[in-house]
C-alpha cells in the first residue's frame, strides 16, 4: 500500500478518551500509505488524553486545533471509537459540522466501533449500510441507517468496523476508499 495515498490529506479527529489502538494502527496504516494525517480536536489541551481498554492510555499531541481547520482542506476523514470520544463530539456542534461537510462532499469517511455516534448527529446516514459496536446498532437503526454485524462495511465511501479485532480489514479498506476519493450518491 505505499504511496497508495500520496499527496491525501486525512482529517483524524478525536476528543479526550479514544480508543487508542483505533488511532494507533489506522494512523499508521495512513502514513505508510503516504497519507499527510492530522490529529485535530475541539479540546482547548496541546495534548489528548486515549483510553487503552480499560484504563488511561497514552497522550497524543493535537496537529490543529478544530477551530482552525476547514474540512475542505482535507481529502479524508478518520474517527475513532471509544465511548468517551464520540459522546463528546457528538454534542459539540462545530465537531457535527465539520463531519457533516464530509458527508455531504461524498468524500470518504472511516469510523471504527463508537465514532458513528457522531455520524448519526449530522442526519446524514439514513439508508447507508454500516456496523458499529455492537451496543449502538438501536441507534444506528433509528437513524435510518442499515445496520449488519460485519467486520467491515463499505458504502459509498463510507467505511465502517466494528471493534479493534477489525482493525486490519479496518484498515484495509479505509486506504482503498481514500485512494478512491470522492463519492457520489
Amino acid at each position: 500500500m505505499a504511496n497508495k495515498l500520496e499527496g491525501k490529506k486525512i482529517a483524524v479527529l478525536v476528543e479526550e478518551g479514544f480508543e487508542q489502538e483505533e488511532l494507533t494502527k489506522p494512523m499508521q496504516a495512513l502514513k505508510d500509505a503516504g497519507a499527510e494525517a492530522h490529529i485535530i480536536s475541539p479540546n482547548k489541551n496541546n495534548e489528548i488524553k486515549a483510553w487503552n481498554h480499560t484504563d488511561w492510555g497514552e497522550k497524543f499531541k493535537v496537529d490543529k486545533k478544530l477551530s482552525e481547520v476547514n474540512a475542505d482542506s482535507y481529502d479524508g476523514l478518520l474517527l475513532p471509537g471509544g465511548v468517551m470520544n464520540p459522546d463528546k463530539l457528538r454534542t459539540n456542534k462545530e465537531a457535527v459540522n465539520f463531519v457533516g461537510k464530509f458527508m455531504e462532499s461524498g468524500k470518504p469517511v472511516a469510523a471504527i466501533c463508537h465514532a458513528p455516534w457522531t455520524l448519526i448527529e449530522t442526519g446524514k446516514i439514513k439508508g447507508r449500510k454500516m456496523t458499529s459496536y455492537h451496543t449502538l446498532q438501536t441507534d444506528l437503526k433509528n437513524a435510518g441507517a442499515n445496520w449488519v454485524d460485519e467486520e467491515v462495511v463499505v458504502d459509498q465511501g463510507l467505511v465502517t468496523s466494528r471493534k479493534p479485532d477489525d482493525i486490519p480489514a479496518f484498515n484495509k479498506k479505509m486506504i482503498e476508499e481514500f485512494a478512491e476519493g470522492r463519492h457520489n450518491r
